[in-house]
């Protein structure tokens, strides 16, 4: 997820490409239809109900119904993983996103839980072939927590559920 204008993917560089390469895939923002699961962290929940927010706020502008959302609460970032799993078990979802966050503290705690848990959402996504998109903060501090998870484009939530939506399209395409 880009953080910067210097960083972003310049305007119209995907249709550039026609001509010189034979197809250039990518999703599409279209949710109707979609299943998604939400594995949200209670540990700084304060911070995780903001994303949540967030999230559900990206999902409805797809197009998703509310009726084909899941939403389940893991204690913390570290078991997100597994609730994630949990969510892809079945064909109940198309797509997982998992929030929460980890914040820096003064103990080495965090360097465990925040590698462990991208690591272990990274796993589930390539055992299941599903999206698991990680919507979980990383942030030296809470006012960087905050920040990301204020209301409106610049959270990390929406961010992630759009993302979910894109990736499932995209994955389609590539059968």
């Amino acid at each position: 997820m880009t953080s910067s204008d210097e960083t972003s993917l310049p305007e119209g560089a995907l249709e550039s490409l026609t001509g010189q390469v034979g197809t250039v895939l990518r999703g599409e923002h279209d949710g109707r239809g979609l299943r998604v699961g939400l594995a949200c962290a209670v540990f700084n929940g304060g911070i995780t109900w903001r994303l949540l927010g967030g999230a559900l706020e990206g999902l409805w502008s797809c197009g998703v119904d509310p009726a084909d959302v899941r939403v389940a609460w893991a204690p913390g970032s570290f078991e997100l993983p597994l609730v994630a799993r949990g969510l892809t078990l079945g064909g109940s979802v198309d797509a997982v996103v998992a929030l929460g966050a980890v914040i820096r503290g003064e103990t080495g705690h965090y360097d465990f839980v925040a590698g462990q848990c991208a690591a272990g959402l990274q796993r589930v996504q390539l055992d299941t072939g599903l999206p698991v998109v990680f919507g979980v903060l990383t942030t030296d501090d809470v006012p960087q927590a905050l920040a990301r998870s204020a209301p409106g484009d610049a959270n990390k939530g929406l961010e992630a559920a759009l993302t979910a939506v894109e990736m499932v399209h995209l994955l389609r395409s590539l059968q």
